[in-house]
Parts: structure tokens; sequence; C-alpha cells
């Protein structure tokens, strides 16, 4: 029986990440050992960075809803809490886009929340 030797797989681990360390400066996008370190650490920082987006847009969108919220005179803390009283079911993605495109529809939204206060 013929002996079977792992060549053709071992090159295709390390072409695999060789590929991903495309661009990478300097030896690590040529060093297997270099190239691995590199794509390793590179995966974390996307992984972080993928939980650090969804922090980064939740304080924009606060930020746009306080800013129009301080032109309708009153601020961000009231006004969250008078829409939940209000019980009006909008998020901050939506109530920042509201406040940026849509001024009048903003004012009224804060009439409702003053109401429910």
């Amino acid at each position: 029986m013929a002996r079977v030797k792992g060549a053709l797989a071992t090159r295709k681990r390390r072409n695999k990440v060789l590929k991903l360390a495309k661009g990478y400066w300097g030896e690590k996008h040529k060093h297997f050992k270099m190239a691995k370190q590199a794509v390793m650490k590179s995966g974390q920082y996307a992984y972080i960075g993928r939980r650090l987006r969804k922090r980064d847009f939740r304080r924009l969108w606060i930020t746009r809803i306080s800013a129009a919220c301080r032109q309708n005179d009153i601020n961000y803390s009231r006004f969250m809490n008078g829409l939940k009283k209000a019980e009006v079911p909008l998020n901050r993605k939506m109530l920042s886009e509201i406040a940026i495109s849509d001024a009048q529809s903003f004012s009224l939204l804060v009439d409702k929340a003053k109401a429910a206060l």
C-alpha cells in the first residue's frame, strides 16, 4: 500500500493563510509563520470592531436626537421618557433619521412626548 503524505493539505492550508495576508507589509505577506500571526491578530481586531461599530452608531444616533431635542426645548432623557410613556415604538436609529430628514415630524413627536410627561 502506498504511503500517504500530507503535502497537498499542508500547501492548501498555508496558501489559504497567505491569501488572507495579501497586501500586508513586509514579510507578513510572504512568510507563513508571520502571516499566520498577522491573520490571527487581524481576525481579533475585526471581531472586536464589529461590536464597537454597534456602540459607535448608537452614540451617534443619541447625539443626533439630543441635538434635535435641544432645538425643541426638551432634553434627551425627558424626550425618551415621554416617548416611552406615550408608547411610541420607535428606536433610536429611526428617531435620528426623522430628526435629520423631517424636522416637522420630529417636533410632533416632541409634542407627543411632552404631553405624556
